[in-house]
């Protein structure tokens, strides 16, 4: 019984798409949802170029012990900011995407054959070097010559792929004509040999049947995606005829069915009243109770204990006297003033920060902790960036940074700044608030806020 790899795309198929730009806690629902469903890999979206889009990938990346692929993107420095994101991963995978058909590389990056080959030697082989585990994506195989997109594989696992993907993006190939390739690429190179199937024809399953009879080691899905092959009509084609073809994987199909119903087919994002609060439409008044803030603050990810949530909702009803409406964000700043008081282990001495539109932003920062003053010094996109990256920098430690608001409390020249800060820790979030005059300062002592929040818990 030959064991298949099942391979989801439905994060990169979903932000590729963009209708619905997921959230981050629809992105990392979907992530657990799919490992706990049986897939082998995930396959996150590439880098858009934003520090936030960076954080997110890490943090899935961080938080499923599957194997994570993310594009390498086309140049060396893409490469380096996406293994940067999943380098902490439990199995990181890194995926060389460049398209093998004539139209295709010449109109994206106007290159010809010999052109392209040595790009994908460049982009693997760098690839090879940080990750053990690297991909070649063959985008557009089936419209390309058979010899040339066999020779592309070729290429990239002489410079350290160990595996190989063939897409049929154009949706044209019949199940036959994929099995031909198959067989082509696997005789051309040792690499495993990945299908990404579509739907256009509505043959993506026959075409993935077909592909790993021929002997394709693995096969790409998506769920809620109508072009792509669904992990549940694989998982269904197994159940029923796995023996016969001495085919095996290692998805539920009973997760992996309620997985799918609770995707949309527009957006590939869970609906359920798990993430009704969570969105900036959340609308709560004076006449909720006790039970609905509870709800409310559990939807938006906090776990806090009975008295904490008592404490929310006393802050809650106080601010509802002078408030019609609050909503999420509210609800958040609530939460920070309100939950989990603690004694402060670190205490912000001082601060120096220097930025400017013609020098990097740098950021020299002083904490006490146990009468002992530790300073940390460092460089950022921003001041804050920065002053975040020197506090890293003392206590050793990284937290991904889930949630970042700076708000003006007061009007004017003199305005107070309020900045709210929500950290993850062990896929707990822990929220910080700072108040000052100084917005830089507000968001240093708001990290810090929730910085003790971490250490207090730990103890």
């Amino acid at each position: 019984m030959k064991k298949i790899i099942v391979s989801d795309t439905t994060l990169r198929v979903s932000c590729e798409a963009a209708k619905n730009p997921l959230s981050f806690r629809e992105r990392l629902n979907i992530a657990a949802k799919l490992e706990k469903a049986g897939v082998d890999a995930i396959e996150l979206p590439a880098l858009s170029g934003g520090k936030e889009d960076a954080v997110v990938c890490r943090t899935i990346a961080n938080s499923v012990a599957c194997k994570v692929c993310i594009p390498a993107g086309s140049s060396l420095q893409e490469l380096e900011a996406a293994w940067n994101c999943i380098c902490d991963a439990a199995a990181p995978c890194i995926q060389v995407i460049l398209p093998v058909s004539t139209v295709q590389m010449e109109y994206m990056y106007h290159l010809k054959s010999p052109k392209m080959l040595e790009k994908i030697a460049q982009l693997c082989k760098a690839a090879s070097e940080l990750c053990a585990d690297v991909e070649f994506v063959a985008k557009d195989a089936t419209r390309a010559e058979a010899d040339f997109a066999a020779s592309c594989c070729k290429t990239a696992a002489e410079n350290g792929a160990a595996a190989v993907t063939i897409c049929d993006d154009s949706g044209i190939c019949f199940p036959e004509e994929l099995a031909a390739l198959v067989a082509q690429v696997k005789e051309s190179c040792d690499a495993k040999v990945f299908v990404q199937p579509s739907n256009g024809l509505n043959m993506a399953a026959a075409c993935a049947v077909e592909a790993l009879k021929a002997g394709a080691d693995g096969v790409k899905t998506a769920a809620g995606a109508k072009d792509y092959l669904s992990a549940d009509t694989l998982a269904d084609i197994l159940r029923a005829k796995g023996d016969a073809l001495g085919l095996a994987s290692s998805l539920d199909v009973t997760a992996i069915h309620n997985i799918i119903s609770g995707i949309s087919d527009d957006a590939a994002a869970p609906v359920s009243q798990e993430t009704a609060y969570s969105s900036d439409s959340l609308t709560l008044d004076a006449g909720c109770t006790l039970s609905d803030i509870a709800a409310a603050v559990g939807s938006l990810g906090y776990e806090l204990s009975d008295e904490d949530i008592g404490k929310v909702y006393a802050e809650f009803r106080r601010v509802s006297e002078r408030k019609a409406s609050i909503g999420s964000r509210e609800l958040e700043a609530i939460i920070a003033t309100a939950a989990m008081q603690v004694p402060s282990t670190f205490h912000l001495v001082n601060y120096v920060v220097n930025s400017g539109n013609i020098i990097t932003a740098t950021a020299n920062i002083t904490l006490e902790k146990d009468g002992e003053k530790m300073s940390g010094v460092s460089i950022g996109d921003g001041p804050i960036d920065a002053a975040f990256h020197a506090i890293e920098q003392i206590i050793g430690h990284h937290y991904e940074l889930d949630d970042f608001q700076i708000q003006a409390v007061t009007k004017g020249r003199e305005a107070v700044g309020s900045s709210i800060i929500r950290l993850r820790a062990d896929g707990k979030l822990y929220s910080g608030n700072g108040i000052s005059t100084d917005i830089i300062g507000a968001c240093i002592r708001a990290y810090i806020n929730a910085l003790n929040k971490i250490v207090y818990e730990d103890k």
